[in-house]
């Protein structure tokens, strides 16, 4: 339960730019801890991100076989990607299925915000539900995946003690969106 005595508050003093490009920016912070100690942290600032779990009438999740360079590991992923500078989080998650899957969702609702590395990364994550979505075209842009399957929700659980799903975006998404059907707010 929360106190209103916030011992445990850091105090931030200003941050100092090391580093800045269109993907990454990296901060040294001046902070000050509990005890008086004041040092440097480091900060990774990156854009916020949109993704999203698109679930079809059969509660089948839309999910992309994906290769991650810096981990050389495949898995599969949920749509998603940065949302652009004065673009709304949801905007990005129906432009981001259309783009990577080809399919074009007619509803879409946010499920959950959080930080996947809140202790040195600034990186919001917006996940949303999309439903009733009709295929369009094939995917454009970049190839973002190997495969782009229909999968029912319930092999999900199987597929994350398998290793198949891996990334926080994906587990929390699929997470949240099995959490909102279970309570029939979906």
């Amino acid at each position: 339960m929360a106190t209103n005595e916030e011992r445990s508050r850091w105090i931030v003093h200003g941050e100092r730019l090391v580093y800045d490009n269109r993907w990454i920016r990296l901060g040294l912070v001046d902070v000050e801890i509990p005890d008086g100690e004041r040092f440097e942290h480091h900060a990774v600032h990156l854009d916020r991100a949109a993704i999203a779990v698109v679930l079809d009438d059969q509660d089948r999740v839309l999910l992309m076989w994906r290769h991650r360079f810096l981990f050389d590991r495949w898995g599969w992923e949920l749509p998603g990607g940065l949302i652009e500078v004065g673009e709304d989080a949801s905007a990005t998650a129906l432009r981001e299925i259309e783009e990577e899957t080809g399919y074009r969702a007619k509803e879409i609702e946010h499920l959950v915000t959080y930080q996947p590395a809140a202790g040195m990364v600034d990186s919001e994550h917006v996940v949303f539900l999309a439903r009733g979505v009709e295929l369009v075209g094939s995917p454009t842009g970049e190839i973002e995946a190997d495969l782009i399957e229909w999968v029912p929700l319930s092999e999900v659980p199987a597929m994350i003690a398998r290793g198949d799903i891996w990334t926080s975006g994906t587990l929390v998404g699929v997470y949240a969106a099995r959490e909102r059907l279970s309570s029939g707010r979906a």
